[in-house]
């Protein structure tokens, strides 16, 4: 087949990024999306405006995604950064991980108390992504499910600190109770993170941290409302 041909092009262009990669276009995204989405819950919207705002955002990635996944020619030919920084090889013809990512964070703001919430949706955006890119970048101890103790003990800092920020902002706890807090949701957060399971965890993550949030403020005297 020519060069110049559709079909070469398109192979060309397909993603071929694996989790493995380090892919940092796609992750810096992550980070700019949950932290954007939690800050403006945090300071600049109500409960059900964020909804209605987030709602309509993630029916929006929901129908780009379909697109792209429908007419990949187009994306080869008109938009090949997209496959290059953006998506994965195993997502060329399925959906993105920004599906679960969107799903997750809504169904977390719909379900827990805001703090909860933006625990959750701080420690989807940040530590995941750190955690990945340290696993990627110094994981040298391997331990369950194939993870780093390097890329799991970021994970687990990087909550504890998130945790620590957002309790401390929003509630008039005693700082003892705050960081017991903060230090158990760490800990259960990097546990879950090296769960072998088969669902995407950019669904599992947000949804576990902001009920496991909510749980372990109120053992520890934490009031989240």
């Amino acid at each position: 087949m020519a060069p110049h041909e559709p079909g070469t092009a398109l192979a060309d262009s397909a993603p071929s990024a694996t989790r493995h990669d380090l892919q940092l276009g796609r992750r810096l995204f992550h980070v700019v999306n949950g932290v954007s989405t939690a800050t403006a819950y945090a300071l600049l919207f109500t409960h059900e405006q964020v909804i209605h705002i987030f709602g309509t955002i993630a029916c929006i990635v929901y129908v780009v995604d379909r697109v792209r996944i429908a007419y990949p020619e187009a994306v080869a030919r008109r938009a090949a950064w997209v496959n290059r920084f953006f998506v994965r090889a195993e997502e060329q013809f399925r959906e993105s991980a920004m599906i679960p990512y969107a799903i997750a964070v809504l169904l977390t703001i719909l379900s827990v108390p805001k703090l909860a919430a933006l625990v959750a949706i701080y420690t989807l955006a940040v530590a995941d992504p750190l955690a990945a890119v340290v696993g990627i970048q110094y994981g040298r101890r391997r331990i369950a499910n194939n993870r780093s103790l390097e890329g799991s003990l970021a994970f687990f800092a990087a909550t504890l600190v998130i945790a620590s920020l957002v309790l401390g902002w929003g509630t008039d706890a005693p700082a003892l109770a705050i960081a017991g807090a903060s230090a158990t949701i760490g800990l259960a957060a990097a546990v879950c993170e090296l769960l072998p399971l088969r669902i995407d965890d950019n669904l599992t993550i947000p949804v576990f941290v902001g009920f496991t949030t909510w749980i372990i403020a109120t053992l520890f005297g934490v009031p989240l409302t």
